[in-house]
């Protein structure tokens, strides 16, 4: 694979026609005619999408390197392998998931018996992001395919290599009545939504996120939007300095900072920042070399729009990196030292390889910071502090908490991945993936025995006092 990174032609932005009604339409019959439904047809389909991959394994990972400059290691492990895994484990599962899930029936409505039956919604419609953009399609495809639904993808017009790849392969797999890819930017994914789904997935921005839940509640569509956020690290002083420094550096600069989950800001303790800081240079370099522009395992930011939102949030007292180069789309592993809340680099989700420090010595402090902004969609903490663990679970919201590690969560099969108020709506991952596809649908079995003659009309006080008897009493 050559290590020069030609940037590929961003999908053209010029108004394109997409024949909304006509591809949604077309899926709806093809749902309604109920060929979706069965377990078999479903753990075909999972199949086809696990074999179609391994096909184009390598083409993936050169589309990633394209488009983001992936090393392969990043590219297979947190977009190709961990794909692959979701799908084998959703096969072995799918049949335990399909199965009515029998409820208590309370002693008022016997004789009878009560269900949870997951139906698929129908349409479905995933709009997935450029920072994963194999990953962050599959993963919602998955589940959509695993509880029964037709659906319509549009991949990130930022990433253009893996968008036709994608194109390409599922095309390949799939009939498009059943699962069709919509290319295209803004204005495409604008026709789309002005159209009647059963579900809405989108992946990606809080701003757009918002535009997308306007017009989902246009169609009263139900959404899951999977948003971002500025995600604290915690540094407690009693922690494993070495271990801490390496986890975090590992997720701050995994593909160059640019993940929803990344830690975007650091808070250590006052007594142990000097050491922090000082290991933190020395694992950058261990990672990257002196040099990180020229290491193969460091990427690149996807867009000069995004490379120069990046750059200006580069200031104060920066005690690593810093450097930048337009032509490559470089930012080097960069650190800011005694960052104050009111800096520009705390305004945003940094989205980038760029990790401001903030001190603290009381949890207080850092409650108080984490619960004055916006919730979060992961939040970090490194302590071996069984008080400190349970005020930060108790006393602060955010989409989810990782105590001694950063970013694995999100591949966790039996943990949903969501986020909470301006984080996200809603979760996937595995079952939850699978629920969030489904509608669980209440089904009450009852017989002709036990017909209770009080509940009809015409009432009189007997039969009230007997009914709120009952209903206090058994239900």
């Amino acid at each position: 694979m050559s290590q020069t990174l030609t940037a590929p032609e961003p999908v053209s932005k010029a108004k394109n026609t997409v024949d909304a009604i006509g591809l949604i339409s077309k899926q709806r019959v093809f749902f309604n005619s109920g060929k979706t439904k069965s377990l078999e047809f479903r753990t075909l389909q999972l199949q086809k999408l696990q074999d179609i991959i391994l096909k184009y394994e390598k083409d993936l990972e050169k589309a990633l390197y394209l488009d983001l400059r992936k090393p392969e290691m990043e590219a297979w492990a947190t977009e190709v392998g961990v794909t692959i895994a979701e799908i084998k484990s959703t096969i072995t599962a799918i049949k335990g998931w399909m199965k009515p899930e029998r409820v208590k029936t309370p002693l008022f409505f016997l004789p009878g018996s009560s269900w949870l039956y997951p139906e698929p919604y129908g349409v479905c419609l995933i709009i997935s992001p450029w920072n994963y953009p194999f990953k962050n399609l599959m993963g919602p495809l998955i589940g959509a395919i695993s509880a029964g639904n037709t659906a319509i993808v549009k991949p990130s017009e930022l990433s253009p290599a893996t968008s036709a790849l994608i194109k390409k392969i599922l095309t390949e797999a799939f009939p498009a009545e059943y699962i069709t890819v919509v290319e295209g930017a803004a204005d495409e994914t604008q026709q789309l939504l002005e159209e009647h789904f059963d579900y809405i997935m989108f992946t990606g921005g809080t701003e757009i996120g918002r535009i997308i839940y306007q017009k989902a509640a246009k169609h009263l569509t139900p959404v899951t939007l999977e948003l971002g956020g500025k995600s604290p690290c915690i540094v407690d002083a009693d922690t494993d300095l070495d271990i801490t420094v390496k986890r975090i550096a590992w997720g701050k600069y995994l593909n160059a900072g640019q993940i929803c989950i990344a830690p975007d800001y650091i808070l250590v303790h006052k007594s142990v920042k000097k050491e922090f800081l000082e290991k933190m240079k020395t694992t950058i370099t261990e990672f990257f070399g002196s040099q990180p522009k020229a290491s193969k395992d460091f990427g690149r930011i996807v867009s000069n729009r995004h490379f120069n939102r990046i750059k200006n949030l580069i200031d104060g007292d920066i005690v690593i990196g810093g450097e930048t180069d337009e032509s490559e789309r470089y930012i080097a592993p960069t650190v800011i030292n005694n960052v104050k809340l009111t800096d520009k680099v705390m305004q945003e989700e940094i989205f980038g390889p760029v990790m401001p420090i903030i001190e603290w010595e009381h949890p207080d402090e850092i409650i108080k910071i984490i619960n004055t902004g916006t919730k979060p969609l992961a939040l970090y903490v490194f302590t071996k502090s069984y008080d400190l663990k349970e005020r930060i679970v108790n006393e602060t919201s955010s989409g989810s908490v990782v105590f001694n590690d950063v970013i694995l969560h999100a591949g966790h099969p039996n943990l949903p991945f969501g986020g909470v108020g301006n984080s996200g709506i809603g979760a996937y991952n595995g079952k939850i993936g699978f629920e969030t596809f489904s509608h669980k649908k209440p089904v009450l079995k009852r017989t002709f025995l036990g017909d209770v003659k009080q509940k009809y009309a015409p009432y009189n006080q007997n039969k009230i006092n007997f009914i709120k008897f009952a209903i206090r009493r058994f239900l």
